[in-house]
C-alpha cells in the first residue's frame, strides 16, 4: 500500500526561525550534518505506536509499524512511510563511503540508510539520529493533524 505525502502541507522554515525551534543539537544535526550519541538518544529504545516526523517541518517520515531493533544504538526503520519523503546523497566523511538520507521539504540530516537490515523486509536499515524526528505517538496523531496516516500504523497495533 502506497502512503502519498503531500509536501505542499509542509514548509522549511527561515534558518533564524529553525534556530529558534531547535535546541542546539537538534541544529546541529539536522543543519549542520551531526551524529548524536548512540545509545544515549531519545528514540532509540521507543517501543510506542505512532509516527516520526522532520523536526524542522513536521512532515512524516517514518512510522512505528516499520521501526526495529537493529543494536545499533539509533533509531532503526526498514523503510520510510512514503518513499518521496527521502532524499538520498552519497556521503564521502570521515573516510567512509555512505549514504545519507535527509527529508524532502525540510532537507534535514536524518541519518543514514545501510543495505545490513532484515532481508525479509527489503533488506535497507534506515538509521536516524533521534534529534531529526519528533515522535507523534498514535493515541495524539489525530489532534496533532496526522491522523489520515493512523491505518499504516495498523499492522503494528495489531501485532503484525
Amino acid at each position: 500500500m502506497d502512503i502519498l505525502v503531500d509536501p505542499a502541507k509542509y514548509t522549511k522554515p527561515s534558518d533564524k526561525e529553525i534556530r529558534e525551534i531547535l535546541t542546539s543539537e537538534q541544529y546541529h544535526v539536522t543543519q549542520e550534518a551531526w551524529t548524536e550519541q548512540a545509545f544515549a538518544n531519545e528514540y532509540f529504545n521507543n517501543h510506542e505506536i505512532g509516527i516520526y516526523v522532520d523536526v524542522v517541518t513536521g512532515e512524516p517520515l517514518f512510522s512505528s509499524a516499520d521501526k526495529y531493533d537493529s543494536g545499533c544504538g539509533w533509531p532503526s526503520f526498514t523503510k520510510p512511510l512514503d518513499k518521496s519523503v527521502i532524499k538520498e546523497h552519497q556521503d564521502k566523511s570521515f573516510g567512509m563511503l555512505r549514504v545519507e538520507v535527509r527529508s524532502r521539504v525540510g532537507d534535514s540530516h536524518l541519518g543514514h540508510v545501510f543495505e545490513d537490515g532484515p532481508r525479509k523486509k527489503g533488506g535497507l536499515r534506515y538509521c536516524i539520529n533521534s534529534k531529526s524526528i519528533r515522535f507523534i505517538p498514535y493515541a495524539k496523531m489525530e489532534e496533532a493533524g496526522y491522523g489520515e496516516f493512523m491505518p499504516y500504523c495498523n499492522s503494528y497495533c495489531a501485532g503484525g
